[in-house]
């Protein structure tokens, strides 16, 4: 037998790991630095770590408890209710969570170009249909509402991202509201936050209190350092608390994950020191790259290099690892995650060597 016809589904293109690349180019995983996936520099909370290590015995056992009380620990810090706070395993599952609620065969979304691959994915492995809004680089990415609505033709869902991955560009609170307010009843706008930590914006929490046709998107994957936990989950209006039960994945998220995140929360140090290192690095980018940096409000930077593949592998061969964004429809691009202190330094200087030697061969 064959699988269904999948040509229409994008493949997700993941950053290069260390190992990958260390095993390409016969190097030592050790001198490499990884600026390519928005992780966290600075790894997971120790106090997470010890979570994982204290639970480890309890792995034979479902999570209910842990899960029951992690949800509650999140809705105790948003000011929601328990029932609005949907656990998943990473925020990609909580896409998929909100499409199961949501999405009815052939209805259509409205996803950004260039964006989050998994926002069109999820919806078609939903019998969603996919059109797009597309930002531009001339206006450096920028998210007005009426970049959204002059798309807009009746969507079951509207996916918006801010900060935005890969470009930094924000989308203003008053201006995810207006586009809750000028589309259709039936219309879910989806607000993605997977970086609002390192941004000094206000999130969109009050909308989800405001109105039933909001919904937040979180995860635990970059200021809390736990991105091969998986772990995620959306906050949804209040009149949604009986379809998380009709949608969730039984024990979806592992008794480790939820005792990580538990354990996460508390670890406000670990948090602040990533966030206002990250929030050094993006100042150090624009002062010392000798290229055009947009402006970003999330972990990462957005860099004019003209070759984007061409920079990559030069960069990988001394050992740093970049995002190329050609995926994203940027082949003229790389994003740096901001990393720690040494590892930024070192990523500029290599980056300009590299810029230096492409414009010297070009004017040869």
């Amino acid at each position: 037998m064959n699988t269904r016809d999948l040509s229409s589904h994008t493949v997700y293109r993941a950053g290069r790991g260390v190992e990958e690349v260390a095993r390409d180019l016969g190097l030592d995983p050790a001198d490499l630095v990884k600026l390519s996936s928005n992780e966290n520099p600075f790894g997971p909370s120790p106090e997470a770590v010890a979570a994982i290590r204290e639970h480890a015995d309890r792995v034979s056992r479902y999570p209910k408890t842990a899960h029951t009380d992690l949800r509650a620990k999140i809705a105790d810090r948003l000011g929601v209710t328990a029932e609005q706070v949907w656990l998943s395993p990473s925020g990609d599952v909580g896409l998929d969570y909100l499409a199961r609620a949501v999405i009815g065969a052939g209805q259509r979304v409205l996803v950004p170009r260039p964006g989050f691959a998994y926002y069109a994915m999820s919806a078609r492995y939903h019998h969603g249909a996919v059109d797009k809004y597309h930002l531009d680089p001339a206006d450096d990415f920028a998210q007005p509402p009426e970049r959204v609505l002059d798309a807009y033709d009746g969507h079951r869902v509207v996916y918006v991202t801010s900060p935005h991955n890969p470009t930094g560009s924000e989308m203003a609170l008053d201006d995810v509201r207006t586009v809750a307010e000028a589309t259709d009843e039936e219309t879910l706008v989806v607000l993605d936050e997977a970086y609002h930590q390192f941004s000094e914006a206000p999130t969109g929490l009050d909308l989800v209190g405001e109105r039933d046709d909001v919904a937040l998107l979180r995860t635990f994957s970059k200021a809390y350092g736990l991105a091969g936990m998986r772990l995620g989950f959306a906050v949804v209006p209040e009149e949604w608390a009986d379809a998380y039960a009709r949608v969730n994945t039984p024990f979806g998220v592992t008794e480790l994950t939820c005792r990580a995140g538990l354990a996460a929360l508390d670890d406000e140090e670990h948090v602040d020191k990533t966030i206002e290192t990250a929030r050094w690095a993006r100042e150090y980018v624009h002062e010392h790259i000798d290229a055009s940096v947009r402006d970003s409000g999330g972990n990462f930077v957005l860099v004019d290099v003209g070759d984007a593949s061409a920079v990559i592998d030069a960069c990988q061969r001394e050992g740093v690892i970049l995002r190329d964004c050609t995926s994203f429809g940027l082949p003229e691009r790389v994003r740096i995650t901001c990393g720690t202190r040494d590892e930024t330094k070192r990523a500029v200087d290599t980056l300009n060597e590299v810029l230096a030697e492409v414009d010297s061969c070009a004017s040869q």
